[in-house]
């Protein structure tokens, strides 16, 4: 029995439709399997992990942001101790007003005390100038708030008159949300407390 042409016509189109099926499916196949492994393989890049001098093994992306929380840190606890420190007659108000945007209100409560103690009211009364020469912090990152240490060096010229002091304060650091450009860097202090403060002599300072 011959088949008709209309049936193969039929076969053919049938036919077509199936090559035509088979290979959107594949394309799909391969634009699927293409996006999976781009995305395991950004995936391992970001989830990449090394060994640290305690042989402990650390995520790369967590090291990355730690480097990253120290650099914003050591850069506010430096802001933060220029503003409150670095003062004269003419400049305190506006340092003051800076520096208490970057603390909680156990700074406030520091600068209600000393200003309740007549040290403002003697900077513009002998025109004094506190300039600080170095600032050095150290912070503790393994848990949140982050405690910190710093060591601050300043100057006090009162005219033909210079004393050199050293003092220790310490605290703790808590994320914030970031406020430009009053707290860029989206850090807190917290139980903020002058430790110690020393008189620096004149040999001390020539041997640094």
């Amino acid at each position: 029995m011959k088949t008709s042409f209309k049936n193969i016509q039929q076969q053919l189109r049938l036919n077509r439709w199936v090559v035509l099926s088979v290979v959107i499916v594949s394309g799909l196949v391969c634009i699927i399997s293409v996006t999976i492994v781009a995305q395991m393989h950004k995936n391992i890049l970001n989830s990449a992990f090394v060994v640290n001098g305690s042989g402990d093994v650390i995520p790369l992306q967590w090291i990355h942001e730690r480097e990253n929380l120290e650099v914003e840190a050591l850069a506010h606890l430096e802001q933060f101790h220029r503003w409150f420190y670095e003062v004269d007659a003419a400049n305190y108000g506006r340092h003051m007003e800076k520096a208490l945007w970057l603390g909680d209100a156990s700074v406030d409560a520091l600068f209600r005390q000393k200003k309740a103690d007549g040290f403002y009211n003697r900077l513009m009364q002998y025109s004094l100038v506190q300039k600080v020469e170095r600032i050095d912090s150290k912070i503790d990152l393994a848990t949140e708030p982050y405690r910190f240490e710093t060591r601050t060096v300043f100057h006090i010229n009162r005219g033909s008159v210079t004393d050199t002091y050293e003092l220790s304060t310490s605290g703790k650091l808590m994320a914030v949300e970031r406020h430009f450009p009053h707290n860029p860097h989206g850090l807190l202090i917290m139980d903020f407390f002058e430790n110690s403060l020393r008189k620096i002599e004149n040999n001390e300072t020539t041997k640094k």
